[in-house]
C-alpha cells in the first residue's frame, strides 16, 4: 500500500502545497501570530531555500528532502500572511480603529435590496467615516435594513447614502452549538449592522457601483423576470431561480428543509453539477462543428467566457468556482494536448480558491464540493464494478447511484458534524432529482435563449413547471416517510476527523487488502467509539441550567442528564424557525429530549440548587424570612428594583434574560453595580450556562 500511496503523493504536488497553505490558514487564524513574526518565518524559509540552491548537486540530491519541507514551510507562512492580510480588523483604516457614537458615515449599497418580512437588507461598503469634521477613508462592510414601510425609492446597487446613527457590532447569540455568525460576517469583511428610518440617512446623487457587477445584476434580474413570467407557481418560481443563477431569496422555505431531509440540497445550491451540465451541454455543440484552426481556438474561448460568466452570475460561491477554476484547468489541458492528473486538478484549483480567499477554508460549500468530487473519483468504479448489467437504462441508472453512493463516502462525518442529520433515502431522491433537474436546466437555458420568441417560452415555461412540481411533490413525499431522515446526530471535531480516517482506512482496506489499513481502521474504530461512550456517560451524569439569548423571549432550559424540562414562551414550542436556530443546536449538543414544559413556573430545584424566576413585581407584604435562591432570573419586565430583591432573596446570582427590554437592564446592571451584585445579562453578554 505504501509505495502506491507514495506514487500518488509524488505525482500530485499541488496536494502537499494545498494542505501546507491549509496548515498556515488554520494555525494563523487560532493562534494569530502577529505580523513580524510571520514575515520573519517566510523570510527564513526562502533565505534556506537559497543556500540550498548553491549547494553541490550531490549534498542537493542528498537532504531533497529538506528543500521539500522547506517549500511546505514557505507555503504554510504565506498562508498565514495571506489570512492576516484577509482580516479586515488588520487593515489600518478599517472602520473599528475609528469609530465613535453620532459619526457620518458614507455608505455604498454593494447589492440590491432584498426584502425581509419588516425590513429591506443590504450589505453596504463603509467608504468613509467623518471624524472631527473631517472625512477620513474607511474599508469594512455593514449590514443595513431600512425600514420596510418608509423606504425611499431610488436606492439600488451603487446608490451611496450618509448615515447619522450609531452602530451595532455583531455578536454570537452565545447560545450553546449554534452557528457562528460573528465569524462568518467577519469573514466577508462585516463587523455593524444598524436599522434605518428616512430620518437616519441622506441619499447621495451619485453611484458608485463597479460596472462588471451592475451588469450582473441587470442580467439576474432579467433572468428572474423571465422565469417568474413564463414559469407559473411561487414555489417552482423559486425552485426555478435557484436552480438556474442561485437565487435562493424567493425558496420556500419548507420545501428547502424538505431537499436537506432528502439528501438533494445540492440541486438548488449551485454546485459543479450545474457547472458540469453546462460544460457538457457546450462540448457536446463544438463537437459537432467541423474542426479547423478557428474553431480549434474559439472553443476554449467560448467555453470559458460561458463557464465564468455563469459563476459569476450565480455570485461566485466557493463550491461552483471549485468547479470553475477546476474546468478552467481541464479546457487548458484539452487545448495544449495535455493530459491532467485529476486528484492534482483537484488540488491545484482548491491551492487557487485559498490564495485568493482563505476564508473558504470554513465555507461549508467549499468543504462538502472537494469532499464530494474527492469521494466521486475515488470510489464511484470500484461501488458500479459491484454489479453488472445489460439493459443500457439500467446500467444508465446505476451509474447515476454509484455516483450518489461515493459521493455520500467521504462527505459523511461533514454532513453529520455540520447539519446533525444524516439522509437515509438519498439515493431515491437523486435518482429521479439529478436527471430531471437536468432537463429543468437545460429547458431554462432554452427559454432564455428563445426569449424573443413568446409563444415557445409560454411552451417552455408549462413544461419546466411540470417538471419542477413534479420533482417537489417526490421529494416531499419521500420527506413524509418516517425514517427518510436520521436526526439529532450529534459529532466533536474530533469524532469527525476520526470518523473520516475510519471511512478511508477502511476501504483501502478493502480495496488493497493491506494489513496496515486494516490495523489502523481498527484502532480508529476503538478510539471512535471509545470517546463516543466518554462523551455518552459524561451526558449522562450532566446538570445544567442553560438561558437562552432568544430576543423578545424567554426560555430556559433545565437540563438533567439527557432529558431537558423547558421554562418559556409557548411560541417557542410552535415556530420551528426560532426552536431550530436558537434552540435546537443546544439539545442536540447536550443530547437531550423534552421531559417537561412549564410555560411559567417560579421555583425549581435541581439537585442543591434552587432557582427563581421573577415575571412580576414582588409583593407589598412584608418577609419575616427570606428566601434562598442561588439564581434569580427576571424575566418579561418585573416592575421591581434590585433593591426590593434584597429584601426578599438572598441569592448569589441576577440574570436578565432577553424577554427584558435593554433599558431596563441597564438601570438594572447600575444597581447591581452599586450593590456589589453579581449579574449577568442575557442580550449583551450570551446565554447563561451554569452547571448544576
Amino acid at each position: 500500500m505504501i509505495r502506491p500511496l507514495l506514487k500518488t503523493i509524488k505525482s500530485t504536488p499541488f496536494a502537499r502545497l494545498a494542505v501546507a497553505l491549509a496548515c498556515g490558514i488554520l494555525l494563523q487564524w487560532y493562534l494569530q501570530f502577529n505580523f513580524v513574526s510571520i514575515v520573519s518565518l517566510f523570510a527564513a524559509s526562502l533565505l534556506l531555500l537559497s543556500v540550498f540552491a548553491f549547494l553541490p548537486l550531490e549534498k542537493k540530491y542528498n537532504l531533497r528532502w529538506c528543500t521539500g519541507m522547506l517549500i511546505l514551510l514557505l507555503t504554510a507562512s504565506a498562508g498565514a500572511w495571506l489570512t492576516w492580510q484577509k482580516d479586515i480588523r488588520h487593515h489600518p483604516q478599517w472602520t473599528g480603529n475609528f469609530l465613535t457614537q453620532n459619526q457620518s458615515l458614507l455608505l455604498t449599497l454593494q447589492e440590491p435590496l432584498v426584502a425581509k418580512q419588516n425590513s429591506y437588507k443590504a450589505v453596504a461598503s463603509i467608504d468613509a467615516v467623518n471624524d472631527n469634521h473631517e472625512w477620513k477613508h474607511s474599508k469594512g462592510n455593514l449590514l443595513i435594513y431600512f425600514k420596510k414601510d418608509s423606504l425611499v425609492p431610488g436606492l439600488n446597487y451603487g446608490s451611496q447614502i450618509v448615515i447619522h446613527k450609531t452602530l451595532q457590532p455583531i455578536i454570537n447569540s452565545g447560545n450553546p452549538g449554534t452557528f457562528d455568525y460573528k465569524r462568518y460576517c467577519l469573514f466577508q469583511d462585516i463587523g455593524y449592522q444598524v436599522f434605518l428610518q428616512p430620518k437616519d440617512y441622506s441619499i447621495v446623487p451619485a453611484n458608485n457601483g463597479n460596472w462588471f457587477q451592475n451588469f450582473l445584476f441587470t442580467v439576474r434580474d432579467k433572468v428572474i423576470s423571465l422565469l417568474k413570467e413564463y414559469i407559473p407557481g411561487d414555489k417552482e418560481q423559486g425552485v426555478a431561480e435557484a436552480l438556474l443563477i442561485g437565487y435562493r431569496n424567493d425558496l420556500d422555505k419548507e420545501l428547502v428543509q424538505a431537499y436537506s431531509n432528502t439528501g438533494v440540497v445540492h440541486i438548488i445550491a449551485i454546485s459543479g453539477l450545474h457547472l458540469g451540465l453546462i460544460y457538457g451541454l457546450l462540448r457536446g455543440i463544438f463537437n459537432r462543428v467541423k474542426s479547423n484552426r478557428f474553431t480549434r481556438v474559439l472553443k476554449p474561448i467560448v467555453i470559458l467566457c460561458v463557464i465564468w460568466l455563469f459563476t459569476f452570475l450565480a455570485g461566485a460561491v466557493p463550491s461552483i468556482l471549485r468547479s470553475a477554476v477546476m474546468f478552467t484547468f481541464i479546457v487548458m489541458g484539452e487545448t495544449f494536448n495535455r493530459r491532467t492528473n485529476i486528484y492534482n486538478t483537484l488540488a491545484a484549483s482548491a491551492f487557487c480558491l485559498l490564495a485568493w480567499n482563505p476564508f473558504n477554508l470554513w465555507d461549508v460549500g467549499f468543504q462538502l464540493s472537494y469532499a464530494a468530487v474527492l469521494s466521486i473519483v475515488i470510489f464511484m468504479r470500484p461501488i458500479y464494478n459491484l454489479f453488472y448489467f445489460k439493459n443500457k437504462f439500467i446500467i444508465k441508472a446505476w451509474e447515476l447511484m454509484a455516483a450518489t453512493f461515493a459521493a455520500q463516502i467521504l462527505t459523511l462525518p461533514l454532513v453529520i458534524y455540520t447539519f446533525h442529520q444524516l439522509p437515509l433515502l438519498f439515493f431515491v431522491t437523486n435518482l429521479v432529482a439529478v436527471p430531471v433537474s437536468t432537463f429543468i436546466l437545460y429547458g431554462e437555458l432554452m427559454l432564455i435563449a428563445l426569449c424573443f420568441i413568446k409563444p415557445l417560452c409560454i411552451l417552455f415555461g408549462y413544461l419546466l413547471f411540470g417538471l419542477i412540481w413534479f420533482m417537489d411533490k417526490t421529494i416531499e413525499l419521500v420527506n413524509d416517510i418516517p425514517f427518510s431522515v436520521w436526526i439529532n446526530l450529534q459529532l466533536s471535531v474530533l469524532q469527525a476527523v476520526l470518523l473520516f480516517m475510519l471511512i478511508v482506512a477502511f476501504a483501502i482496506s478493502l480495496m488493497v487488502k493491506n494489513k496496515l489499513s486494516v490495523f489502523i481502521s481498527l484502532i480508529t474504530t476503538v478510539i471512535f467509539f471509545v470517546l463516543r461512550s466518554a462523551d455518552f456517560i459524561n451526558k449522562n451524569n450532566q446538570q445544567k441550567l442553560v438561558v437562552y439569548n432568544v430576543p423578545k423571549y424567554a426560555a430556559a432550559d433545565i437540563i438533567e442528564g439527557r432529558k431537558y424540562t423547558f421554562i418559556g414562551d409557548s411560541i417557542l414550542t410552535q415556530d420551528d424557525f426560532l426552536q431550530n436556530f436558537h434552540l435546537k443546536p443546544s439539545r442536540i449538543l447536550h443530547r437531550a429530549s423534552l421531559n417537561k414544559y412549564y410555560d411559567v413556573i417560579h421555583f425549581i430545584k435541581v439537585g442543591n440548587e434552587r432557582i427563581a424566576i421573577i415575571t412580576d413585581k414582588l409583593p407589598a407584604t412584608g418577609f419575616t424570612n427570606k428566601i434562598d435562591a442561588d439564581v434569580l432570573i427576571l424575566s418579561h419586565n418585573p416592575k421591581l428594583h434590585i433593591n426590593q430583591l434584597q429584601q426578599v432573596f438572598n441569592f448569589k446570582q441576577l440574570v436578565f434574560d432577553s424577554s427584558n427590554p435593554l433599558w431596563k437592564i441597564e438601570k438594572w446592571k447600575k444597581d447591581c453595580e452599586n450593590l456589589h451584585l453579581r449579574f449577568h445579562s442575557v442580550p449583551e453578554q450570551g446565554a447563561f450556562i451554569m452547571d448544576l
